[in-house]
C-alpha cells in the first residue's frame, strides 16, 4: 500500500475522532471525499504517468551515488515508485555559453557525459527497474512489465555547434525531442530572454536552425519551443511538417512571463496539433504569490541565519564561495531552509506557496482555450519546478487527485498525463518515415 494512502486514512480516522467529540455532523461530504481519493487512486495506478521534464546532474549516475538511493533530488526510483510516476523524461542541458568552437566542444562534452549517466542507469545501475524508450510501444511494454521508463529530451540545442549531423548523433543515443534554445540566443534561434532587452540575433531562426527543423523532421525528433522565441516558434511551425511541443510552458494569460505562451502562440500550436505540457514551476504559475513567498521566506531564513552565528547566501552568491566553503555551507543552508520552512507553517497569516490547485488552473485554462487533448503535464524537477503538494515525484498521485476532484473522468486523465504526447511522438515518427 503507499504511503500516501495510509497517510490519509490515518487523517480520516484522526478527523473522525475529532468529529465524534463534537455535535454530530452530516458526514456524506466526508464519505465523497474518501470517495473520491479512492477513485483517483484506481484511476493512478491504471494510467501511465510521464513527465517531460526532468533535469538531471550526473554526479547522481555513479556506482556510488545513483537513483536507486532516495537521495535528496526530486526525482529518484524510490520517489517515482512512492508518487506513481511511471515515465521520467531525462533532461541533457547545457547552459547558453559563446557561439565559438571552445564553446561548442566544451557543451557537446557536457551533452555526452549526461547522455552515458541516463545510459549507465539504465544499462547497468538499475536495468531491472527502468528501461529506456524510444518510442511509444517501448513506453506501455516497460510500463507493462512493471519497470520504470527513461526517456531523454534535450534542452538547448547548442551542443550541436555547426555540425549539423550532430542531431543524428543525439538522436541515435536516445533523443527524442530538442529545443533549439535555452536562456539566450544559440547559433540556432533566438531565445525568448531577447524580450528583456528586445535585442535579437537572428530574428528567429537562423539558417543552420533552419536546417536542423528540417533535419528533425526527417529523423522523427520532436520540436522543443519551451524556450525558444515567440518569432522562433512561428517560423519552426511553419517550417515543420511535424507537430511540435513545448515540454515546459504553462499558460501566460494566467501569468505573464515570457516562458509561458500566450493565446496566439497557444493557437499555433493547437492548428499545428503540438502539445503543451502544462509546468508545474512556481514562478511561471503564479508569479506574484511566488514572491511574496519568498520575500517573507527570505527575510525568515536570514533571521535564522543570524541567530545560528552564520549568513544566509542565495544559490548564486555561494556558487561564487570557495570549495571547501561551499560544500560546508550547504549543509547549513539545509539546515535553515528547514527551520524555516516548520516556523513558517506555524506563523498566521504567512503568504502560502504556490500549490497543485494553482498548477491545475493553467491546466483547466488550457484544456478550454485549445482543447484537452493539447494539454499534458510537466514538473521540471531537478530545474526549479515543484510546487506544494507536487514538490517531488513522490508526491505525484496529488496531481491526479486534483484532477479528480475538479471533474476530469479518467480517459481525460490518461491523455493529459501521457496519452497526448504519446500521439505526437507517434505523428513525428510516422511523417519521418514518410520523408
Amino acid at each position: 500500500m503507499k504511503a500516501y494512502y495510509v497517510l490519509f486514512c490515518l487523517l480520516m480516522m484522526f478527523n473522525s475522532c475529532k468529529t465524534d467529540t463534537s455535535t454530530p455532523t452530516d458526514t456524506s461530504s466526508k464519505n465523497d471525499s474518501i470517495a473520491l481519493f479512492n477513485r483517483a487512486k484506481i484511476i493512478h495506478d491504471r494510467v501511465i504517468t510521464l513527465d517531460t521534464h526532468c533535469d538531471i546532474n550526473v554526479k547522481n549516475f555513479t556506482d556510488s551515488i545513483n537513483y536507486t538511493q532516495n537521495l535528496d533530488t526530486q526525482i529518484t526510483l524510490p520517489k517515482m515508485k512512492e508518487g506513481g510516476l511511471d515515465v521520467a523524461w531525462f533532461i541533457v542541458y547545457t547552459g547558453q555559453d559563446t557561439l565559438t568552437a571552445e564553446g561548442y566542444k566544451k557543451a557537446y562534452d557536457n551533452a555526452i557525459s549526461k547522455f552515458d549517466a541516463i545510459h549507465k542507469l539504465v544499462e547497468d545501475i538499475a536495468p531491472e527497474h527502468i528501461e529506456l524508450a524510444l518510442n511509444s510501444d517501448d513506453v506501455r511494454r516497460i510500463s507493462k512489465a512493471g519497470k520504470k521508463v527513461a526517456m531523454i529530451g534535450i534542452e538547448n540545442g547548442y551542443p550541436i555547434g555547426t555540425d549539423i549531423t550532430n542531431v543524428e548523433k543525439f538522436y541515435n543515443l536516445g533523443a527524442r525531442y530538442m529545443s533549439l534554445s535555452h536562456n539566450g540566443h544559440s547559433q540556432l534561434c533566438d531565445s525568448n530572454t531577447g524580450e528583456a532587452d528586445d535585442i535579437w540575433l537572428h530574428n528567429g531562426l537562423s539558417d543552420l536552425g533552419k536546417d536542423v527543423i528540417k533535419e528533425m523532421n526527417r529523423l522523427g525528433m520532436m520540436i522543443d519551443v519551451s524556450h525558444p522565441s515567440k518569432e522562433s516558434m512561428q517560423q519552426m511551425i511553419a517550417l515543420s511538417k511535424a507537430p511540435i511541443i513545448a515540454s515546459h510552458s504553462s499558460a501566460r494569460a494566467l501569468c505573464d512571463h515570457s516562458r509561458n505562451l500566450d493565446d496566439e502562440q497557444l493557437q499555433w500550436l493547437k492548428s499545428n496539433r503540438g502539445i503543451v505540457q502544462t509546468v508545474a514551476f512556481q514562478t511561471y504559475i503564479n508569479t506574484e504569490k511566488n514572491n511574496l513567498r519568498n520575500e517573507a521566506i527570505k527575510s525568515l531564513r536570514q533571521r535564522i541565519a543570524d541567530s545560528l552565528g552564520t549568513n544566509w547566501y542565495n544559490r548564486s552568491e555561494v556558487r561564487k564561495l570557495p570549495d571547501d566553503e561551499k560544500e560546508a555551507y550547504y549543509d547549513m543552508r539545509k539546515k535553515i531552509i528547514k527551520i524555516a520552512d516548520e516556523q513558517a507553517i506555524k506563523m498566521a497569516a504567512f503568504p502560502p506557496k504556490v500549490n497543485v490547485s494553482d498548477f491545475v488552473d493553467h491546466i483547466d485554462y488550457l484544456v478550454e482555450k485549445i482543447g484537452l487533448e493539447h494539454v499534458g503535464i510537466s514538473s521540471d524537477f531537478d530545474g526549479g519546478g515543484g510546487v506544494d503538494g507536487w514538490s517531488d515525484a513522490s508526491e505525484t498521485f496529488n496531481v491526479t487527485l486534483e484532477l479528480v476532484r475538479r471533474g476530469y473522468t479518467e480517459d481525460q486523465i490518461s491523455k493529459l498525463w501521457s496519452e497526448n504526447l504519446l500521439r505526437v511522438l507517434d505523428e513525428v515518427e510516422a511523417i519521418a518515415k514518410s520523408i
